[in-house]
């Protein structure tokens, strides 16, 4: 089986992303962590970054388990091969394998590459029989081929036929717009196996190993596409990490060799590799600058994020009831998601995850319970603020242990905040706090760019003389949203705050109808949270 990505070539045409040399480079590393077999680099000649790429790959790069490809076209019509500029670039690149790119659908042929059938022909035949004399591994990506075998069945197969006999490894089958659907994929395989093989002489089984498969999703169905053509015996297909590419994207690299290798048992990864397989993915992105798809297949943090108390219910028995594999197994983890529709068994679990621990206090449990579905109802969310969540459930069950309330770092007196719009077009907010600390009554004030951050720098002032912890943690995200069926300046806002301190976050959440007591609320769970990690409150 071979495994091919093109995410740094076919992957860096998604709109807003635009890798460096540096990042390429970074990214080549990761795919060759996760076992990929061919790492496709790019385009030189073509393009000056993926030239100076292929240089820097030559002496910077060490892949154990991938071989780097050069991407390139054949031969212009009426060039000798031997005089092509873009030709002798992907020599100049010295890969071990080169991917060509040539029109099998005879409409583009005529139209797109103004050129003769013949002609088309001969071009993939000079290429490829110049660069296997070469001494390098030549695959073809065939464009639009399922277009272009819909429309002239014997053209688009002939072209795949000169490349193979040419010397070609594989001849790709390209759903180039991303038309296709998988039983329209199986089908087209079946018939081009059978024409395949009795131009090279061989039998349909060993035709169909000539083959290769390279889907967009336009339909959505690239990744279903690729499965049903190895299915079909196709055993080279061609991916992005995450999906990457032009429109809405190509196959998914991750989903494809997961369904391959944990479904169908097919042996397409090293061992040891296919646990890397959310580290690899959420790093690409992150080169990429674009946030994990959180609901992606297999890596996404909501891959295995159970809601339904229905669900929790039967994961609280057994795992595997409700994961269709172990999220371990890619690297990943279950996750148990409090909200409305949370049961005493997803609260229980919940519970459990974040270190406390519910089962053997069955009221405690009900309280907790209870009074989740309470907040969610007037516009809460648990699932997005697990700290705010495990401070509710510690506090719940202290009170049933009779040890008192939960110990607080602070208790408030009042808080004010001022906006000062002033002559010169400044807005300037000031908060001051008077709180409780320990036994003393503190009185701050700080200034801030808005009422949060100048409530957030007040609350410092006031705290960090007995708890320089504090310097520690950082506001790394402020979120406000007006809920669902509230109107205008007096509506409900819910307030989601994130907070960083040396390797960890956590989040917290605030509702009111005013936006600052929202975020208020919000701001004392973090800090009584992160607290309460780090010092004895």
């Amino acid at each position: 089986m071979q495994v091919y990505d093109t995410t740094l070539r076919d992957g860096a045409q998604r709109e807003a992303i635009s890798y460096s040399v540096v990042d390429k480079l970074a990214v080549a590393r990761l795919l060759d962590e996760f076992g990929v077999g061919f790492i496709e680099g790019g385009w030189p000649g073509a393009m000056p970054k993926d030239t100076e790429f292929f240089r820097r790959a030559r002496t910077e790069l060490d892949l154990k388990h991938a071989v780097f490809v050069a991407f390139g076209a054949t031969r212009k019509a009426g060039v000798r091969v031997q005089d092509d500029q873009q030709v002798r670039a992907l020599l100049d690149a010295e890969t071990p394998a080169v991917t060509l790119v040539a029109k099998s659908d005879l409409r583009h042929v005529e139209r797109a590459l103004r050129t003769t059938p013949e002609e088309n022909l001969a071009m993939v035949h000079d290429t490829v029989a110049y660069l296997v004399s070469e001494g390098r591994r030549v695959f073809l990506d065939l464009e639009h081929f399922f277009d272009g075998y819909a429309f002239d069945p014997d053209y688009t197969a002939k072209v795949a036929a000169t490349a193979l006999a040419a010397g070609a490894e594989k001849a790709v089958m390209c759903d180039t717009n991303g038309g296709m659907l998988p039983s329209l994929i199986t089908r087209t395989i079946g018939e081009v196996k059978g024409r395949l093989a009795v131009v090279l002489g061989v039998t349909e089984d060993e035709a169909v190993t000539r083959l290769g498969i390279h889907c967009q999703n336009d339909t959505s169905c690239a990744v279903a596409n690729t499965v049903a053509a190895v299915e079909a015996g196709v055993p080279h297909f061609q991916c992005t990490a995450n999906g990457y590419g032009e429109r809405p994207g190509n196959a998914d690299l991750f989903a494809v060799v997961a369904n391959l290798q944990l479904k169908l048992g097919m042996p397409v990864l090293p061992d040891g590799c296919i646990e890397q397989m959310v580290r690899v993915s959420h790093a690409i992105a992150e080169i990429a600058n674009i946030a994990p798809d959180t609901h992606q297949a297999y890596v996404g943090s909501s891959a295995f994020a159970h809601k339904a108390g229905l669900h929790a219910s039967a994961i609280k028995v057994d795992p595997v009831l409700y994961n269709h594999i172990d999220p371990v197994v890619v690297g990943n983890d279950m996750r148990i998601l409090v909200t409305e529709m949370a049961g005493r068994a997803s609260i229980e679990l919940k519970a459990r995850e974040l270190g406390v621990d519910l089962a053997g206090h069955p009221e405690a449990l009900s309280r907790v319970t209870t009074r989740v579905k309470e907040l969610e109802a007037r516009g809460w969310s648990f699932e997005a603020a697990d700290a705010s969540f495990e401070l509710l459930a510690r506090a719940e069950l202290r009170a049933e242990q009779q040890d008192g309330a939960l110990p607080k770092p602070f208790t408030l007196e009042s808080y004010r905040v001022l906006v000062e719009h002033r002559e010169d077009g400044a807005v300037v907010s000031e908060a001051t706090v008077k709180v409780r600390v320990k036994g003393e009554r503190i009185i701050a004030t700080a200034e801030g760019n808005g009422p949060v951050n100048a409530l957030d720098e007040a609350l410092r002032v006031a705290l960090t003389k007995h708890y320089p912890e504090l310097s520690r943690f950082e506001l790394a995200d402020y979120k406000v949203r007006i809920l669902e069926g509230s109107h205008g300046t007096g509506a409900v806002t819910r307030v989601l705050v994130e907070t960083r301190s040396t390797g960890e976050d956590w989040t917290t959440v605030g509702v009111h109808e005013n936006v600052v007591e929202a975020s208020w609320t919000a701001l004392v769970d973090a800090l009584s949270y992160g607290l309460s990690r780090q010092v004895r409150v």
